[in-house]
């Protein structure tokens, strides 16, 4: 997550966050937190249109916070708001792992049905087609990373 969004959730200014982040160095190695490149940094803001640094826009290239990371800030942060939105971060996250294990067993029962029903084509019959559409479709639904979508916004 970035500091800025992270900043707006603890109700602190991303500066203050970054400050007391800063401070507690030692608390944030590479795997907990890390900061986007100039590159990175400019993606961003072509995507979200964020201002420059001309109109009172981020002066310095953000902070990326991991889920380890999260959890320390509530530690630096210190205030009851940030116990409780370090709580409902952590579930989210444990709710989203959650979520792609279902999706990885679902993937690993789909398989092994379809292990099973190869070469029984015949004993299927006409319904032999319209079982690999369903295969088909549900493995579509649990793998939506793959679809095309869409870019939101404008070409650069």
């Amino acid at each position: 997550m970035l500091d800025s969004d992270l900043a707006r959730l603890y109700g602190v200014p991303t500066g203050r966050l970054n400050e007391q982040v800063r401070r507690n160095a030692s608390r944030f190695p590479g795997d907990f937190m890390f900061q986007l490149t100039a590159q990175e940094t400019a993606h961003l803001k072509s995507q979200f249109a964020t201002s420059s640094s001309e109109w009172g826009g981020r002066r310095k290239l953000p902070l990326v916070f991991t889920q380890e990371g999260v959890a320390m800030l509530s530690g630096v942060l210190r205030s009851e708001r940030a116990v409780q939105v370090n709580i409902a971060i952590m579930r989210a996250f444990v709710r989203l792992r959650e979520v792609l294990a279902t999706h990885t067993e679902l993937a690993k029962r789909l398989e092994h049905a379809e292990r099973r029903l190869a070469g029984h084509d015949a004993a299927l019959g006409k319904h032999a087609a319209e079982i690999r559409a369903v295969f088909e479709a549900i493995r579509q639904l649990i793998e939506p990373s793959k679809r095309h979508r869409p870019k939101i916004g404008f070409k650069p």
